[in-house]
């Protein structure tokens, strides 16, 4: 039987989807199909208000719909720490676990050679920007110094995931960190190796924290 364009162009936009295969991608079109239109009206405008409403936080690269975001702009948030992360569902997951009251950097992925992204392409740049000021000292024969920004900050948690490309990306952000003489941390091993933060539950993610080590 041919299924109808229609029908075969939401199949194939699902499968689109990280995650989801073609019969996945066939069962969600067809509960659409026989779900009431209110349902479908819903997910057609709030996939419409994804795009339209929802930037990147200027500060800490989180996704958001005002700027700066609810997190940095709150002032009973620990402002002397900043976590480091993949990627907004990582931010998600350590709010749910409810151990964490400091700041966020959502690196937005990970270094990949093999998938041909380097630092460039992630908000590394940004993180720097929030702790240092660098100016180029001529008169020391081209030494670089370092001044800390106002806000203080005092430790840095590298929250990459425990996979080959996170620890490369935790290893390479530390190196540029550590000429500022701010206290650096690993999450503990809480969370599996090859693991994905997103995917821990509150207890693991909380213990990951607790036991943080300076790395």
């Amino acid at each position: 039987m041919k299924v109808p364009k229609s029908v075969a162009s939401l199949i194939e936009a699902f499968e689109a989807l990280p995650g989801i295969g073609p019969k996945t991608a066939a069962r969600l079109t067809y509960y659409l199909l026989h779900a009431p239109e209110t349902l479908s009206q819903k997910l057609s405008e709030a996939t419409r208000d994804l795009k339209s409403k929802t930037k990147i936080c200027s500060i800490c690269q989180n996704i958001t719909e005002g700027d700066p975001c609810e997190i940095c702009d709150d002032e009973s948030r620990d402002r002397s720490i900043i976590c480091v992360v993949e990627d907004p569902l990582d931010v998600w997951a350590i709010e749910k676990s409810g151990s964490f009251n400091g700041l966020y950097h959502v690196l937005h992925g990970v270094i990949a050679p093999l998938d041909n992204i380097g630092p460039e392409e992630l908000r590394i740049n940004e993180l720097l920007g929030r702790l240092k000021k660098s100016s180029l000292d001529k008169a020391t024969g081209g030494s670089t110094s370092f001044e800390v920004e106002p806000q203080q900050v005092e430790e840095i948690i590298l929250a990459t995931n425990p996979s080959m490309e996170g620890e490369a990306t935790a290893m390479y952000i530390q190196r540029l960190i550590k000429p500022l003489r701010i206290k650096i941390t690993r999450i503990a091993r809480g969370i599996p190796i090859g693991a994905e933060l997103e995917y821990a539950d509150e207890v693991t993610v909380r213990r990951a924290l607790e036991g943080r080590m300076e790395h």
